[in-house]
């Protein structure tokens, strides 16, 4: 049984608000289900909302006690690189998330840029639950890409379908892959692209309802296959709520 969120983006407060309303316990510094649900995350932890760094330390402990699974998105991978030392913009997000580190002692940026490496580093590409059932992958997956790993899928996997255009404020347009996935072995639960409601379509949901640009975050159950939202906190951004290129 499990819990999928979707895109969380440094909303901590949200994450907290819905994992209560989902039944979570949080007498530890990490949410447990009292019947062993479990949580599962599909990217983007960070960058662009208030509180990024405090996703990670929650995340981290979530997957480190082994109550939850994470795979990363294409904003996880951005910030990746960054605690690399490879030379990245700070833009899109991601300045928000470097203000908050800036802000630590030597001693707190340390640990907090090895934790995130950690769980960066040990995970999967996309997640595989239930015996393949749910597929968990940031931006989604063609069904032909299942089981895959290879440089063109973890473009697709961070990235989405993307076609090489460009929207004004430079983030790329993307097709709407989920509308020819046929698949019915594997039910995928992405996100990635802001919806204003959660988008179910053939054997596919995307639950990024956009909580950082004022929407909602939402929380995918399986296998009940059902949804559950908390409002955001957050300055309603309409602009940044998109259609799929056909």
């Amino acid at each position: 049984m499990f819990d999928v969120i979707g895109d969380i983006h440094g909303c901590y407060e949200e994450f907290k608000e819905l994992t209560v309303k989902l039944g979570y316990d949080w007498s530890k510094t990490y949410p447990v289900h009292p019947n062993s649900r479990k949580l599962a995350f599909v990217g983007d932890l960070t960058d662009r909302g208030p509180n990024s760094l405090q996703v990670i330390e929650t995340v981290f402990e979530t997957v480190k006690k082994q109550v939850g699974y994470y795979t990363p998105g294409n904003h996880c991978d951005k910030l990746y690189r960054y605690f690399l030392g490879r030379k990245v913009q700070e833009t899109h997000g991601l300045e928000t998330t470097v203000a908050e580190l800036k802000s630590l002692s030597k001693e707190q940026y340390g640990l907090i840029r090895s934790k995130y490496i950690e769980l960066y580093e040990n995970a999967p590409l996309y997640l595989t639950l239930d015996e393949k059932k749910l597929v968990i992958a940031h931006a989604g997956i063609r069904s032909d890409y299942i089981g895959r790993t290879d440089k063109k899928v973890k473009t697709f996997v961070l990235y989405g379908d993307i076609t090489g255009e460009q929207h004004p404020d430079g983030s790329p347009v993307r097709r709407d892959w989920a509308k020819n996935y046929h698949e019915k072995k594997s039910f995928i639960v992405y996100g990635h692209t802001p919806v204003r409601e959660p988008r179910i379509i053939n054997e596919t949901i995307n639950i990024d309802t956009g909580c950082v640009f004022g929407g909602k975050l939402t929380a995918f159950r399986y296998p009940e296959k059902e949804t559950i939202s908390v409002p955001s906190k957050q300055a309603m951004v309409p602009e940044k709520f998109r259609a799929f290129a056909d």
